[in-house]
């Protein structure tokens, strides 16, 4: 027969595990895993001067004509992330009602919606901005509409920070348009560039999309690509198509100017890789869809 506890045995029992429980170590439960994105992202981008809306681009060159073309070219390519220039606001809404799966990121270059924008078009089912800015290409970058180096338009950068939902991963994508007459603006436009890019994440990736006016053999070429962390993702895809081509077709020139005349460039850091690059010389029974030919890569970002 097992001998009853007494209440004061059990009391005093209680107290000493008690104590006990006070002087054992406390391990935390495990805490959950951290939630990482995946080592690598796939990307369709393209960069397409719209060239702007005016009245005095003859037939069948006039926004009106030529607004089906483009339409019909972008949804041809379905690029995740499209990088356009010279667009008023105008056609920044023409093309949003075209896109019904995409919202775009952009202002004016003379402030809110006045000038021409360097509207950027995301699908809005797999990115989401997380940070965006623009900036002027000039000595005074924060001033909105400001000029320096001898530009009479104002020139302008739109970037975004993304995250995309497919990988959990995150990357900026820059757009500009430097200036067309002045060497010296594009010049100090490719270093402004360059040294705005040293804010960002160093450890993320970023693509540079633009109407930049200058040649491969340009100074301003050789300022973003030389002694910096960007290449052309052009000299490093695994396949280019149309690598005969310039990207400047003026509405008349189908080889767009010839290699001399690639002018829109897509650019990217050392951690993007480019598995297919193309210069899209798409015509419509004649039409070019614009005096530019928009640009496309497929791209893996690389974490």
């Amino acid at each position: 027969m097992r001998k009853k506890t007494s209440g004061k045995s059990l009391q005093l029992f209680i107290m000493f595990m008690l104590v006990l429980g006070a002087m054992l170590p406390v391990t935390a439960a495990p805490a959950a895993a951290a939630t990482s994105g995946n080592s690598e992202m796939d990307l369709d981008v393209m960069t397409f001067n719209l060239r702007y809306l005016n009245d005095h681009d003859p037939s069948p060159h006039t926004w009106e004509e030529r607004h089906p073309t483009v339409r019909q070219v972008i949804r041809m390519e379905q690029p995740d992330i499209i990088g356009t220039q010279e667009a008023v606001y105008q056609q920044v809404k023409d093309v949003d009602q075209d896109l019904p799966g995409y919202e775009w990121i952009g202002m004016g270059r003379e402030g809110g919606n006045q000038g021409e924008f360097m509207a950027i078009y995301y699908k809005k089912n797999r990115f989401t901005p997380t940070e965006y800015d623009h900036y002027w290409l000039s000595d005074t970058p924060d001033v909105v509409g400001s000029t320096s180096w001898g530009n009479s338009i104002p020139r302008m950068v739109t970037w975004v920070k993304f995250l995309d939902e497919k990988t959990n991963q995150s990357f900026y994508f820059v757009n500009t348009h430097f200036d067309h007459q002045s060497e010296e603006a594009r010049q100090k436009s490719a270093n402004l560039v360059v040294e705005k890019m040293k804010e960002f994440d160093p450890d993320l990736p970023v693509l540079v999309t633009g109407d930049f006016n200058a040649s491969p053999n340009s100074i301003p070429y050789q300022n973003m690509t030389e002694d910096t962390p960007i290449v052309d993702l052009y000299h490093t895809a695994g396949t280019v198509i149309n690598e005969n081509l310039g990207t400047f077709n003026g509405f008349d020139d189908p080889t767009g100017g010839g290699p001399d005349s690639r002018i829109d460039w897509i650019l990217a850091t050392e951690n993007v890789t480019a598995n297919h690059y193309e210069i899209i010389n798409y015509q419509k029974n004649g039409q070019y869809p614009s005096d530019h030919y928009p640009v496309s890569a497929e791209v893996t970002l690389h974490y």
